[in-house]
């Protein structure tokens, strides 16, 4: 098996409180490839980083939300690719999520100049992208379904939940 490295990863982040689920959407800074697109926490891996782990780093550097406010972590089994033009090349997204607490904030970057929670459907309607669109999908139908969840799951270290 030879594997294969994603060039970048896609943390999604989800949040159940009174209202029901929210999924948070940032919108991407003046200045940057793509200013004013709604989209989910996404960055470069680091050299020798742990794909998912990548996740989480970026997670923390986009949205200073840490380990104490994430309630699990999932994988979300769906790796995008899409040309973009910027480097002339075909890049490769690993995409997870993780369920926060509720009332859980972010602290935005420099990277974002907006962030807004929506529901899973207003947000389906807001992204732009199909692989956006699919990953909310998976949200709804994987992640907040509590019989399929546990499936998707991974600790912090990015390793695979027990059953």
């Amino acid at each position: 098996m030879s594997p294969l490295r994603p060039d970048i990863v896609d943390c999604w982040i989800v949040r159940v409180g009174e209202v029901g689920p929210e999924i948070l959407l940032l919108r991407r800074s003046p200045g940057r490839i793509l200013p004013g697109l709604w989209q989910c926490v996404s960055g470069s891996l680091e050299p020798g980083e742990r794909v998912a782990l990548g996740a989480l780093r970026e997670l923390v550097e986009e949205t200073g939300i840490g380990p104490d406010a994430i309630e699990a972590f999932y994988d979300l089994d769906l790796v995008n690719q899409f040309h973009e033009p910027s480097v002339d090349a075909v890049v490769l997204a690993a995409v997870f999520a993780v369920r926060v607490s509720p009332g859980t904030e972010a602290v935005l970057s420099r990277e974002h100049d907006g962030a807004r929670w929506l529901a899973p459907d207003d947000a389906h309607r807001e992204v732009v992208w199909p692989g956006y669109r699919e990953a909310i999908d998976r949200i709804r139908r994987d992640i907040l379904d509590p019989e399929r969840g546990p499936w998707f799951a991974l600790d912090l270290e990015g390793r695979r939940l027990p059953r």
